[in-house]
C-alpha cells in the first residue's frame, strides 16, 4: 500500500494494518524456515511496509502533539 493511502487512514485502521503486516512478515518468516518458500524477496516487501505504517503513525502522533501545543498559546 501507497503511503499516500496509508495517510488518508485513522489511526485505528493504521494499528489494524500495521499488525496484519506483522502477522504476514512472521508467517512468510515460518514459511521461509521450514523450506516450504524461497521467495525472500518477500520479506524485504513486508519489512518496508511495517516500517512505513509506523513511520505514518509517529508522523500523526507528532502532528497531534503539535496541535495541541499550538492551542495552549
Amino acid at each position: 500500500m501507497d503511503a499516500i493511502e496509508l495517510r488518508k487512514k485513522s489511526s485505528s485502521e493504521l494499528k489494524k494494518e500495521l499488525e496484519a503486516s506483522c502477522k504476514a512478515f512472521f508467517s512468510h518468516k515460518m514459511q521461509i524456515s521450514m523450506q516450504q518458500s524461497n521467495n525472500t524477496a518477500k520479506l524485504k516487501e513486508l519489512k518496508r511496509s511495517i516500517a512505513r505504517v509506523r513511520t505514518i503513525i509517529s508522523e500523526q502522533a507528532s502532528s497531534e502533539e503539535n496541535k495541541a501545543k499550538g492551542n495552549l498559546k
